[in-house]
């Protein structure tokens, strides 16, 4: 049975961090926490910033294969405005990390990556604000893949996975570079340009802080809350499930006061500037024309409640066929589905990710 709170951060899709698993109780290996320094770093868009910092966290440890390669790194990517602590939930962790479980971290070495403008990584408050470069989704794998070659010594992942915007970067990692991973998992996502419905809420998010007269040009000294208040209605629409935000909330009272507490926490977790960079980041994101260079087995999982990602678009049923070794899977709407936050419960699609690593685990010699 989950909790109140734990129910209210999947229903927003993701924007609140799940309450972390405590560290006695957790059948895992303690997380370890480290940083990556990229001097000079380029983003796509030409810009430059002289230091870059990447925050990631491990669980487990490198197993090398024969050939001295590690053989056993498993990549997993956050959403917007997470971080990868986000995964370090008894949810998330304490169904995957643990003994027998499908990730478990005695066997697997998994990497959790704070991306470019998120968690602990560099991003816009830590002080050049609108200055800082305008990153791209292009620009978080570019510096992943970094962070694992020349900082953790991987040169192969197990598999590569990601929730929302983890799993539009899964899908750019699956063309980029092809030949790295043995699996993709992208979860509640789609391969296609950001656009319709999806882009219109997030540029009205991103209006809404700056038109906020507080807001002034990022130079505020105390965060814009009625332009952050406009964006947490797009936030909430976003990742919200009717069916479950009903079960939730059935009365008026009960209503306000589950939206006076998301609001709450909203303001207490976002940053504008931040948010702008974080929702604008998706704003040239379009793999579509690149699907058939993805060479890995693919398992893509959407669920059928997600606002974000709604099934009948159809996208996925046609782009889907451009992967060569890939498989749509749509979680039908139950109970347990909490719309696009389905994504990081894997007591509802782990079953497909134990298929996937069985599919492509290597004959041992």
């Amino acid at each position: 049975m989950l909790s109140s709170t734990t129910r209210l951060a999947l229903l927003l899709g993701g924007w609140l961090l799940l309450p972390a698993a405590g560290r006695a109780q957790a059948p895992y290996p303690a997380p370890v926490e480290g940083d990556f320094a990229l001097p000079q770093f380029r983003f796509a868009s030409g810009e430059t910033l002289p230091m870059l910092n990447l925050h990631y966290t491990t669980v487990g440890q490198p197993r090398k294969d024969r050939s001295g390669r590690i053989a056993n790194a498993v990549v997993i990517m956050h959403g917007t405005t997470g971080a990868g602590s986000s995964f370090l939930s008894d949810l998330f962790a304490g169904h995957l990390f643990g003994p027998g479980q499908p990730l478990d971290a005695a066997k697997y070495y998994v990497i959790l990556p704070d991306a470019i403008g998120h968690g602990k990584s560099s991003k816009p408050s830590n002080g050049l604000r609108m200055k800082f470069p305008k990153y791209t989704y292009d620009d978080m794998v570019v510096a992943n893949y970094r962070l694992l070659t020349e900082k953790l010594g991987v040169a192969h992942l197990r598999l590569v996975m990601g929730t929302s915007m983890g799993g539009m970067e899964t899908w750019v990692w699956g063309y980029q570079y092809p030949g790295f991973m043995d699996a993709l998992l992208p979860l509640a996502s789609l391969p296609v340009e950001i656009a319709g419905r999806n882009r219109m809420l997030r540029k009205m998010a991103i209006d809404m802080i700056e038109m906020d007269p507080e807001w002034k040009g990022g130079a505020y000294t105390t965060e814009p809350k009625t332009g952050l208040a406009g964006a947490a209605s797009s936030l909430i629409f976003m990742g919200s499930s009717p069916k479950q935000l009903q079960r939730l909330a059935p009365t008026r009272a009960l209503a306000e006061a589950t939206l006076a507490k998301t609001e709450a926490s909203l303001y207490t977790a976002l940053d504008a500037n931040d948010f702008i960079y974080q929702f604008d980041a998706s704003r040239d994101y379009n793999p579509a024309p690149h699907l058939a260079a993805i060479k890995a087995p693919l398992f893509a999982i959407n669920s059928a409640d997600d606002q974000v990602n709604p099934p009948e678009l159809g996208i996925l049923d046609n782009e889907i066929k451009k992967v060569a070794k890939g498989r749509y899977i749509l979680l039908p709407i139950t109970d347990l589905t909490t719309g696009h936050g389905t994504h990081s419960n894997p007591a509802i699609w782990g079953s497909y990710l134990q298929e996937l690593l069985a599919l492509t685990e290597k004959p041992k010699l």
